[in-house]
């Protein structure tokens, strides 16, 4: 077995890289800070003659996400990557993909809001992420990394999900984790598509019906079997994707919750904590959406845990899901920064002592 190729890859960089060598046929995308790297990659490294992929700015984002639309359609791999106020224009796109049922790769490296905000780091398009930001019931697979190695790693597995359902999947990191540096294991190269589902509008042969792919229903009655079938399909994904990290929560009795950079930054909290006496875990979710609902419910049943810290770099979004997952069993706290400020593990660490009283 060959081993894998070995390179010191800015977060931006590593997506770049990794979509290259997944296969991927198109990305369409337009510059915004702090994820225009992942284009200038593509450019720069000429990706279009190593693979043949199509790389393509358009002249907004609008229309970026409506090529996405176009391609999904033909079954090919595509995908897209923007930041916050960008993710906020592709929405009505995002929706029509969702509701025609077509697969594709969504990243958001997201920057502080609300408005132009800051161009830091920010988790503050969690709820637009994982509760619809766009009209409709529609979901998308949601994977939130916490290192440039997961944000390489999560590209074929976000194409692989995407597929598997016939559903967008989002790769939701941030500011940081897409200016960041970290030594990183490439994937092995993936062959580009030569077999389309059935399902694409990729020509008619002779013979054969017509395609024809919408997600437009003017009958009520028939729009609704269409949202019971997507909601089935969700309820699929929640049964089969959940995936989570649980780091030092076998005897703990506070457990930190937090995803992308912050679990990185908490993960040293609680190795402050635990040097002097506190038993404090951490549960990273790394899907967002399906959300590990269960896991926190079986954790929050344990007598030995007294209590949730939800620690984001929002106001408090995420914080919603675990109480609903903890149903009032145990406290749960916040602490989170804003406008693209980054907490310490010192801070951390400090808000769980002042929140539960810890002496």
């Amino acid at each position: 077995m060959e081993e894998r190729e070995m390179r010191l890859m800015k977060g931006n960089e590593a997506i770049a890289e990794a979509a290259i060598r997944a296969g991927v046929d198109a990305f369409y995308g337009y510059p915004i800070t702090p994820q225009t790297e992942v284009m200038e990659y593509l450019m720069e490294t000429d990706a279009t003659a190593r693979t043949g992929m199509a790389v393509l700015q358009a002249e907004s984002e609008v229309s970026a996400i409506n090529m996405v639309y176009g391609g999904a359609s033909t079954g090919h791999r595509v995908m897209t990557s923007s930041s916050s106020p960008g993710i906020s224009l592709m929405s009505e796109g995002i929706s029509f993909i969702a509701g025609a049922e077509l697969p594709c790769l969504l990243i958001n490296v997201s920057r502080g809001g609300p408005g132009l905000g800051t161009i830091q780091p920010s988790q503050a398009d969690y709820f637009q992420t994982v509760k619809g930001g766009g009209h409709g019931d529609y979901k998308l697979l949601t994977l939130a990394p916490s290192s440039v190695q997961e944000l390489a790693d999560f590209i074929s597995l976000g194409f692989d999900l995407a597929f598997k359902y016939r559903n967008p999947t989002m790769i939701l990191a941030d500011g940081a984790l897409g200016q960041m540096m970290e030594k990183i294991y490439l994937p092995e190269p993936r062959p580009r598509m030569t077999e389309y589902p059935d399902w694409a509008t990729n020509g008619t042969p002779e013979g054969k019906d017509r395609r024809f792919i919408t997600s437009l229903n003017l009958l009520p009655q028939e729009h609704e079997l269409v949202n019971i079938r997507l909601q089935k399909k969700y309820r699929e994904m929640e049964k089969n994707e959940v995936r989570y990290e649980m780091i030092q929560c076998d005897d703990a009795e506070y457990v930190i919750v937090a995803f992308g950079i912050i679990a990185r930054i908490a993960q040293k909290s609680i190795e402050l904590a635990r040097a002097k006496g506190h038993k404090i875990g951490l549960f990273r979710p790394i899907t967002l959406y399906p959300f590990p609902y269960v896991q926190i419910r079986e954790l929050s049943d344990n007598s030995r845990i007294k209590g949730f810290m939800s620690v984001e770099l929002s106001a408090g979004q995420m914080i919603e899901d675990i109480r609903l997952a903890v149903e009032g069993r145990k406290p749960v706290g916040f602490f989170g920064r804003l406008g693209g400020m980054v907490p310490t593990p010192e801070e951390i660490e400090n808000a769980l002592y002042d929140y539960f009283n810890i002496k």
